[in-house]
């Protein structure tokens, strides 16, 4: 008897294992690559035979609930979305990533048509710590100037080639009487730092030097009062509140004329079934200002296996499949995202179907471009609250209120965060 009930425990256990090893716990961000990926997981299952559990959560969610559950050391997550520029570093210092680079050099576990070489050095660069691999680069992306073509047409006016033309764009197409508004960006604390950015550097201004925060210039305050005035003055109520998605929902439902945002959000812009002005819409390279035009172009978007998987070998399966060349081809076709796969840059077929007003953005801009939109610093997530703080300040007084203040402030509490992490002065 005592041999049976051992013999079934043993089977219990087995089955327990396998069912552990065929199934993936996968955390996505609420992105336009999560939809295509999602719409794939099925086929994915079928191929595999391996059990896919998806939850999709806001980017910053995302971030907090990793974190969390990373720190308590019980996690189940298998395979994440990360943001390199982010939380790359803190997770790369907590032991939260698993190093990829033994899978990658291992033919056994690597499938054979999955050839890393493809993609971009500065995607890869993003996600490399001490020469190791800690994520798959996903999603390169840079802030462009989406528009209303026929708003535009009917008031003679032309794409924006500067700061001062946006802003005399946003003037004349600003009608509060009719619910439309001259222009959206992101005014919410923390998430209006990236979009910001590009604004920060066309002024001079950028977030550190040497080590050390500088958006208290002299530069810098005068990007601040300019992105407080244009969306005080030509935006929505309410932008303060404001992310990637709302400014999305207002530019689809036909209420803004202009909005600045990353280049990955071109086809939901232009969806039939989300956006009433979906064939009315133009992308353009993000305006010069009056010191430089430096926009950002960053790697947005990368995917990694958690340290603490329980399941590696099944989630590596996962990871290889969700950033082939076919799932990244499909996202650039389906969605117009531009990743970070060389191959499919280079497929005349794709192209063929690839939006050329946003692949001439990106022509304009990576020569030109600054490859951060936010500090680069372990505590960037505490440091964007610091800086999108003097943002909502600048917003909510129309960029009339004398900011230097506050932006000492920021600046102090940005230092002290460098300062703590040993990288003030490096």
């Amino acid at each position: 008897m005592k041999k049976i009930l051992v013999a079934a425990l043993l089977v219990a256990v087995a089955v327990s294992m396998v069912g552990a090893q065929g199934t993936v716990r996968v955390l996505l961000a609420n992105h336009p690559y999560a939809e295509v990926l999602k719409t794939l997981v099925p086929e994915f299952e079928k191929t595999y035979g391996i059990k896919v559990n998806v939850e999709s959560y806001d980017e910053n969610q995302l971030s907090s609930k990793l974190m969390t559950e990373f720190a308590t050391r019980m996690s189940t997550v298998d395979v994440f979305m990360t943001r390199p520029l982010q939380e790359g570093k803190l997770m790369y210092l907590n032991g939260w990533y698993e190093n990829l680079s033994p899978y990658l050099k291992d033919s056994k576990k690597t499938p054979k048509d999955f050839d890393f070489a493809d993609f971009a050095q500065s995607a890869v660069g993003a996600s490399t710590y001490a020469k190791n691999q800690y994520a798959i680069p996903l999603v390169t992306e840079w802030e462009v100037l989406y528009y209303r073509t026929d708003l535009f047409a009917a008031a003679g006016l032309k794409p924006p080639t500067t700061l001062a033309e946006l802003e005399a764009a946003a003037k004349k197409l600003t009608d509060p009487s009719k619910e439309q508004y001259g222009i959206v960006s992101r005014g919410q604390r923390g998430a209006n730092v990236t979009q910001f950015s590009s604004y920060l550097y066309a002024f001079g201004g950028d977030f550190l030097k040497d080590g050390k925060a500088v958006f208290n210039t002299p530069a810098a305050l005068e990007a601040f009062k300019y992105y407080g005035r244009i969306l005080k003055n030509y935006g929505p109520p309410g932008v303060t509140g404001m992310s990637w998605a709302q400014g999305l929902a207002l530019f689809q439902a036909g209420k803004v004329a202009m909005w600045t945002d990353a280049s990955v959000f071109l086809g939901q812009a232009r969806d039939p079934s989300k956006s009433v002005v979906a064939d009315k819409v133009g992308v353009a390279a993000f305006p010069a200002g009056p010191k430089a035009n430096k926009p950002y172009f960053v790697t947005s978007w990368a995917m990694a296996i958690a340290k603490q998987s329980r399941n590696k070998e099944t989630a590596y399966k996962f990871l290889t499949w969700a950033t082939s060349k076919e799932v990244l081809k499909k996202a650039m076709v389906d969605k117009g995202l531009t990743v970070a796969r060389n191959s499919p840059w280079a497929d005349p077929a794709v192209l063929a179907l690839f939006d050329k007003q946003l692949a001439a953005t990106a022509t304009a801009t990576i020569p030109l471009a600054t490859g951060y939109d936010r500090p680069l610093m372990t505590a960037v997530g505490e440091a964007r609250d610091a800086i999108g703080e003097v943002i909502v300040a600048a917003i909510e007084s129309g960029g009339t209120a004398d900011l230097t203040a506050q932006a000492n402030a920021a600046v102090k509490k940005v230092n002290e965060l460098l300062d703590a992490a040993g990288e003030l002065g490096k």
